[in-house]
């Protein structure tokens, strides 16, 4: 006991990503947890065309703020000036900005969209969803100055406390309102909870509005290729919502986002660790720098890489009974849907801890090359399956896409010196086992699915 004590204790390197892995393991869990008290209650008071309809919100605000992404949090992680008050203010001053044009946006493009998916509610509801994007801007540049140094505790327990306000909102407006109001004003109280509670308990100064020549050139610099990269990675991201929004009923839509939901936990933990420890580890010990260092990234990499496909096997082997544990016979199609989704994602979560490599040596333009490659075998995957196959075919195309996307991500890692085929061959066998076995288990479901038996 004393041993595993003395590993997360200190300032060096591997003690404060130890703590840092925990840290956001545990708040992640919490998130997750919370996340999925809430869709429990809400799916009880509300319907799933509400879900349908906050799905399609929460698409195009996650675009917005993709198609507007100049990379500030990265930018101040791995820059040389990211802890100096003109770099942090100048980035600060940026984010400000960009938050308020993506309200005006929000609202421009709030009735073409309307049109498009054929929702006229967007036009009222998008609008006040996006003041969440506006109220976002101001979050101070003390967050990303946390995750520069891995000094994540504090961060971690405000993010819950501002999601468990959300929560509380959001029931107690579902019960009065029982509509999609609930959700929409909900995410802005959220937002605002967040503001607050970092202004007052994050350490550090308040920022300005400033600036600095220098600064901007290097963030905008660093960052054009990030925006690129963030405009590729939403199409990778979201791209099966925005053609399953347009190709299913809404009520369809609202059931299949539950089964993402449930089945992208371990995909969605295993981004958020990579994302906040991987760059400082990346940006101290390169792997290319030395065989110690890359021996020492192996050990890490395996132990992320185990305990996520661990976590993905157990969803997708208990996807359908999980389903009809925690949801009515109206959410019945989300069984199958978490079982394949869950076992698509097998390649990619194989290769989840390279892409950071890139950043943390400054190199995002071949991060957008992966980011661009990945939306388009992703996209197309989807695209072509949805037209052979209907739903089917969509999360078959998914699972196809991971498939071809791993040699990309195996090209950027060998180009910055980090790809372990040791560690990909073990892991890569290992997954294929999990998900072959869980189809199998599930097979009744997944075959009712294909047969069309199943509605919501």
């Amino acid at each position: 006991m004393n041993g595993i004590a003395r590993l997360f204790a200190g300032s060096s390197l591997r003690a404060r990503a130890l703590r840092g892995a925990g840290i956001s393991v545990m708040g992640f869990g919490g998130q997750q947890a919370l996340r999925l008290a809430s869709n429990l209650i809400l799916t009880r008071i509300l319907f799933p065309e509400a879900f349908g309809m906050m799905a399609l919100i929460a698409v195009i605000l996650t675009g917005l703020q993709m198609f507007s992404d100049v990379g500030v949090t990265p930018s101040i992680m791995q820059s040389k000036r990211g802890d100096e008050p003109d770099f942090l203010n100048t980035a600060w001053t940026i984010q400000v900005i960009r938050g308020g044009l993506l309200w005006l946006a929000a609202c421009g493009l709030a009735w073409p969209l309307a049109a498009l998916y054929d929702a006229p509610e967007l036009t009222q509801y998008l609008p006040v969803a996006a003041l969440a994007l506006l109220v976002q801007g101001f979050n101070p540049t003390r967050k990303d100055t946390a995750g520069r140094h891995l000094l994540l505790g504090r961060l971690t327990s405000l993010e819950l406390t501002a999601q468990v306000i959300g929560l509380i909102a959001a029931i107690g407006l579902a019960w009065a309102l029982q509509s999609v109001w609930a959700l929409v004003i909900s995410g802005v109280v959220a937002a605002v909870a967040q503001l607050l509670l970092f202004g007052r308990y994050l350490p550090g100064q308040p920022n300005r509005f400033r600036w600095e020549r220098r600064a901007a050139g290097e963030l905008i610099g660093f960052g054009k290729w990030i925006f690129l990269s963030t405009v590729a990675g939403f199409l990778f991201n979201q791209g099966d919502k925005l053609l399953l929004g347009k190709y299913l009923a809404l009520g369809v839509f609202g059931v299949y986002n539950i089964g993402y939901f449930l089945a992208s936990f371990p995909l969605i933990l295993g981004r958020m660790v990579t994302q906040r420890i991987l760059i400082p580890i990346y940006r101290e010990k390169p792997p290319a720098a030395s065989r110690e260092n890359f021996l020492k990234l192996r050990k890490m990499r395996s132990l992320v890489t185990l305990g996520l496909l661990g976590m993905l096997g157990t969803f997708a082997a208990s996807g359908v009974w999980l389903v009809e544990l925690l949801y009515d016979d109206r959410y019945a199609l989300a069984g199958p849907v978490v079982v394949l989704l869950a076992a698509g994602q097998v390649p990619m979560l194989v290769g989840l801890t390279y892409d950071q490599a890139a950043l943390a040596a400054g190199d995002s333009r071949r991060f957008f090359v992966l980011a661009a490659a990945r939306a388009v075998l992703m996209l197309g995957a989807i695209f072509a399956g949805l037209e052979l196959a209907g739903l089917l075919g969509a999360l078959i195309g998914q699972g196809v896409g991971y498939a071809l996307i791993y040699p990309v991500i195996v090209w950027l890692a060998r180009r910055v010196g980090a790809w372990d085929p040791l560690h990909d061959a073990v892991f890569l066998a290992m997954g294929l086992v999990l998900a072959g076995g869980a189809v199998w288990w599930n097979l009744e479901a997944v075959a009712a699915l294909a047969a069309g038996q199943l509605s919501p």
